[in-house]
């Protein structure tokens, strides 16, 4: 559907069916910048195509990778191992898995290379991976701390040790490992500090690369060292995204209803499924929830916190002020449009007011999505009790889960006619 709105019916029954998530954006297009710098032809299967891939394959095909896409679940990558240098910049959408990770490989390129996005991902920083960078000897631009990068590569990393700070986001250490182990010898890659936001996702990443050959060692918590092993051609399978599964889970809760997904929650291996354990504990969430190592997750309980019997504070988020959009705000803007008081910004923490007799009352409202997927995504569920609940530019969710608004009818779901 591609409609500028979307208003909800509220559900008048339980959500029951089989509503399988799409496949997880995070490993999708870790494994495609991966295949784009293994020589020889990898398939992977089960990947999600969505805006953000969509933007990484672009880019590996303007690099010269070929990029199949034999059927709607599948890429198969053939590569030299070499990325080129493109005939012109490099547009990843505000795709900040793409435009990081491939700021760091393309360090090791040969040439020119100008990575940038759209108006939203040119206000989401990586000045950290960008001086990290600097600091390893490459010639890299990015005047305003966000994109757009340019980078002058020369093949080579003037140093084997770097220090990063990851307190914005795990993806700068995530962007590092890959390009290392395409290096000339061992890489140490050292944490400025404790801090770190979703630690989980580096797990991600290391198991992605290990199945491309990589070898990653772990000396401590804040020290890896990779080996210059390059990258070897293979055929990988990739899990369905648990980020996407937290509105299904939620939604199941919500409306006690019964949604099959297709995959043991325990089977996931990515951070947001920790997500669950929480969600599960609905109508009686815990009283705080740290949020800082589930993060893509918090909007989605932030909502269904609404519903809940008591308040709730989400503390450890404010890496949420710099994602798509400010989802912290953006969060409390949408809770206040359907009632005013409903949420609270305390310095970076959310507070959700949480009222039950929320169900069942007619209280219109417009969700600005600020063009965040995840913002839409999550007051879908407002909209599944709440009678009004609009939401606004609801095709933003195309950038991990095209889907959505279909795989939500399947299980009942309906909306207004807005014609």
């Amino acid at each position: 559907m591609s409609k500028d709105k979307l208003t909800i019916i509220p559900a008048a029954k339980p959500l029951s069916g089989r509503a399988v998530p799409p496949g997880s954006k995070s490993i999708t297009n870790r494994a495609l910048l991966l295949a784009g710098l293994a020589k020889g032809t990898s398939r992977l299967t089960g990947a999600l195509k969505s805006d953000d891939t969509r933007y990484m394959a672009e880019a590996l095909r303007a690099m010269g990778v070929t990029v199949d896409e034999p059927d709607a679940t599948t890429f198969v990558v053939t590569s030299s191992g070499e990325l080129k240098s493109p005939s012109a910049p490099l547009f990843l959408g505000n795709a900040g898995t793409a435009t990081r990770f491939l700021t760091a490989a393309l360090a090791l390129g040969h040439g020119r290379y100008v990575v940038d996005g759209d108006e939203h991902m040119r206000k989401r920083p990586i000045k950290p991976l960008v001086d990290a960078l600097k600091a390893l000897g490459v010639a890299i631009e990015a005047p305003t701390g966000c994109p757009p990068v340019t980078i002058d590569a020369n093949g080579r990393f003037a140093s084997n040790k770097v220090v990063i700070d990851a307190g914005l986001s795990s993806q700068y250490v995530s962007a590092l490992q890959m390009a290392a182990a395409c290096g000339s010898e061992p890489f140490t890659i050292e944490l400025a500090g404790a801090d770190i936001g979703a630690r989980g996702y580096i797990d991600l990443t290391l198991a992605v690369m290990r199945a491309f050959g990589a070898k990653v060692t772990q000396p401590t918590p804040s020290l890896w060292v990779i080996e210059p092993t390059g990258y070897t051609a293979t055929d990988f399978v990739i899990e369905p995204d648990a980020s996407a599964a937290t509105y299904l889970w939620a939604a199941e809760v919500l409306t006690k209803g019964a949604i099959d997904l297709g995959v043991a929650n325990e089977d996931f291996t990515q951070p947001d499924a920790k997500a669950y354990d929480v969600i599960k504990q609905f109508p009686n969430l815990p009283a705080e929830i740290d949020g800082s190592q589930m993060q893509d997750a918090v909007p989605t309980i932030a909502v269904l916190a609404a519903f809940n019997e008591t308040p709730v504070r989400f503390v450890g988020i404010a890496n949420l002020r710099v994602k798509e959009c400010d989802r912290i705000h953006a969060v409390s803007t949408g809770l206040n449009n359907i009632r005013a008081g409903l949420a609270t910004e305390d310095g970076d923490d959310l507070i959700v007011a949480s009222d039950p007799a929320l169900s069942g009352q007619h209280l219109p409202a417009d969700i600005d999505t600020f063009a965040d997927h995840r913002i839409a995504m999550s007051f879908a569920l407002a909209g599944l009790k709440i009678d009004g609940i609009t939401i606004l530019d609801p095709d933003c969710v195309g950038k991990t889960f095209p889907s959505y608004w279909r795989m939500l009818a399947g299980l009942g779901v309906t909306y207004a006619d807005e014609d």
